[in-house]
Formats: C-alpha cells, sequence, structure tokens
C-alpha cells in the first residue's frame, strides 16, 4: 500500500479510515507499515485536513484497540491460540517465547520499551495476555508506548511535510 492510496483513504473517509488503518497496522497485518501510515496522517493534518491533536488522539485509539485486541486473543486462547499461531507463523515463535520470559522479568516497563520497537511491538501484546498481566497495567504501559511511537512518525510527517511524502 503506498502513500498516494493511504491519503486518498485519507480524504475520502477522513478520520475513520486514519483508525481503522492504523489499528490494521497494529494488529499486525501485512501491507500496513507505521513507516507510511503515520508520516501520512502527519502529512494530512498538516495540509489542515484534521487537526495535529485530533490525529495523534485517533492513531493512539487505534493502536491501544489494536494492543487490547491481541492481549485478548493471548489472555483469552493462551496457549491455544499460540500454537495454531505458530503454525501459521513458526518463525514468530522463537521470538514470542523469548518476549514472555522478558515480560516476567520486566513487567510493564518491558512493555513500554518493547512499544518502541519494530515488529516487537506489536507482538508483544500477544505474550502479554498469555502470561495474564495485570490489564490495567498494560493498557497504561501500552498507550504510553503507543503515545511515544505516533508521535514520532505522525510528528514527522507533520512537521517535514510533502518532504516526507516526496520520499515515500
Amino acid at each position: 500500500m503506498d502513500a498516494e492510496i493511504i491519503m486518498q483513504y485519507f480524504v475520502d473517509y477522513g478520520p475513520i479510515a486514519i483508525f481503522i488503518i492504523v489499528l490494521l497496522e497494529y494488529l499486525n497485518l501485512p501491507g500496513f507499515p507505521a513507516g507510511i501510515i503515520m508520516p501520512v496522517a502527519g502529512i494530512w493534518a498538516a495540509r489542515g485536513e484534521m487537526n495535529f491533536f485530533v490525529t495523534i488522539f485517533i492513531t493512539i485509539a487505534a493502536g491501544v484497540t489494536g494492543s487490547v485486541i491481541l492481549y485478548g486473543l493471548g489472555r483469552g486462547g493462551g496457549d491455544l491460540f499460540l500454537k495454531r499461531y505458530y503454525k501459521h507463523f513458526p518463525k514468530h515463535q522463537k521470538m514470542i517465547e523469548e518476549k514472555i520470559d522478558y515480560l516476567r522479568e520486566k513487567g510493564c516497563v518491558g512493555i513500554f520499551v518493547s512499544k518502541l520497537i519494530p515488529m516487537v511491538r506489536t507482538l508483544i501484546s500477544i505474550p502479554a495476555g498469555v502470561m495474564k498481566m495485570n490489564f490495567g497495567s498494560y493498557v497504561v504501559s501500552s498507550a504510553l508506548g503507543v503515545a511515544v511511537w505516533n508521535l514520532v512518525f505522525v510528528g514527522a510527517g507533520y512537521l517535514f511535510g510533502d518532504a516526507v511524502f516526496a520520499l515515500l
């Protein structure tokens, strides 16, 4: 999915498009790279199509929603979910098992830091659910990490606008 197509969705469907596309990215679905989605949302805000802070709020809400869905899948399905997930994504098994151990050691700080690492930031929600991490602590840690990540990427699009768009 390229930047122009994403921008057109934003124009056609407004804030709901931002929410849905960012949600899908946080659900770790292929074809929704944050490196394109977030800056384009920032560019859209810079062009006056929507307030910057509203854009940030929508992207954070979408990111936290996606994170909570994956947490819920991990918590509700636990081992059964992981077995099926590993069957479809065998390369993720070692990383997820390492993240479960990491979360047991680091807790909320581990969630926050993981939300700042590409690829890990979306997958960390599953092990957090599997280990039944405190939901409130998980949401706060996730929201803070999501906010930092989104602010950097949306902010880059907002500040550098069309220069970023030309690179995409």
